[in-house]
């Protein structure tokens, strides 16, 4: 991919903490994969298995470990953590264009908001009384923004994001597509055949720098609040449900759902399609691997797993009819573990 910018690659360096291998006169305007990089543009190596494949890329540079550096005969840029240092080069050539102050003539904007100096608000927002609104702010077409709702500075919410009301979200948070924040969560009791409806009285509080995948959802506490603490970064259709407490800096994949009043830790790793049921806790600093079921509270950093891969099917049906004959196989062999015992 071109960019509309270019830089030399000793520019790069310059800004992105890294040091130059070869040519720093040489100018990038680009990011390519290591098969697809032409002149011109920039690749990276962070997965040692692409290593052969440094020799025939097109690249004019490579962002690269020093471990790595004598398998390129281009220009490189060394890094230890080659991967965050791509993650800057691609901030630094493709930059968020900062769009000028615009408030479109269809949104529907109650009376008692005071807009600050610098905002976007798109086509059919509607933004309800006692909202506040930080600099910077740009709200895309046809987003929901409920009465009392807090937005921080230089946030982002693309279109179609519904934030109900007495939502807070921090600065510079990152909203795609379809997310709702502050719905009620499922909250029942049960009495004489029928399911009575517990109000959500909570709140949902969102710290800095969070971003939230598209389509994900958010439920707003029971009687406390639900909280993402700052540095959440959430994938797409994700279900957090209610009073449910997520530390700083933890990452969690597409489709995994996270029962109410769970309490997960900071700098952890969630997979996608990870299952967390209600009311446990996960300490600091957990991974936990795709597909995993999680049912009770873990205590000790570490990685988790649970889940049985994808096999033939006939395999599968055989190994299904082995483990419905555990419990008697169990049984057979404390038998022998007791006639075993006699013997001895």
């Amino acid at each position: 991919m071109k960019s509309k910018l270019s830089y030399s690659l000793s520019q790069i360096a310059q800004q992105c903490q890294a040091e130059v291998s070869g040519d720093g006169s040489v100018l990038i305007d680009g990011i390519g994969t290591i098969a697809g990089a032409q002149a011109g543009d920039i690749t990276f190596l962070s997965n040692s298995l692409y290593r052969d494949s440094l020799k025939s890329t097109g690249a004019s540079a490579v962002i690269l470990s020093p471990e790595d550096l004598s398998c390129i005969s281009c220009s490189g840029l060394i890094s230890k953590n080659p991967y965050a240092t791509y993650a800057r080069v691609a901030q630094l050539l493709f930059p968020i264009a900062r769009r000028s102050t615009c408030v479109h003539p269809s949104a529907v904007i109650s009376q008692d908001v005071v807009l600050p100096q610098h905002i976007v608000i798109g086509p059919n927002v509607v933004i309800e009384s006692g909202v506040k609104l930080g600099e910077g702010v740009v709200i895309e077409a046809g987003c929901f923004i409920g009465q009392d709702s807090i937005i921080g500075a230089n946030s982002k919410l693309y279109p179609k994001v519904t934030l109900y009301h007495s939502t807070q979200l921090g600065e510079r948070a990152i909203v795609h597509g379809g997310v709702v924040i502050g719905s009620d969560g499922f909250g029942m009791a049960w009495d004489k055949g029928s399911w009575i409806k517990i109000p959500q009285i909570g709140r949902v509080i969102i710290g800095n720098d969070v971003e939230i995948g598209a389509n994900t959802t958010i439920d707003r506490g029971a009687i406390d609040n639900t909280v993402i603490e700052d540095g959440v970064k959430l994938d797409n259709q994700i279900q957090i449900a209610h009073n449910c407490h997520i530390g700083a800096h933890t990452v969690i994949a597409g489709c995994t759902g996270v029962s109410g009043s769970t309490t997960i830790g900071k700098y952890c790793r969630i997979g996608g399609g990870v299952g967390i049921v209600g009311h446990l806790k996960i300490c600091d600093g957990v991974t936990v691997t795709g597909f995993t079921m999680v049912t009770k509270s873990i205590t000790e950093p570490g990685m988790y797993s649970s889940g049985v891969p994808g096999t033939l099917h006939k395999n599968w049906m055989e190994t299904l009819v082995h483990l419905r004959n555990l419990s008697d196989w169990v049984k057979r062999v404390k038998a022998l573990e007791k006639v075993f015992k006699k013997e001895e």
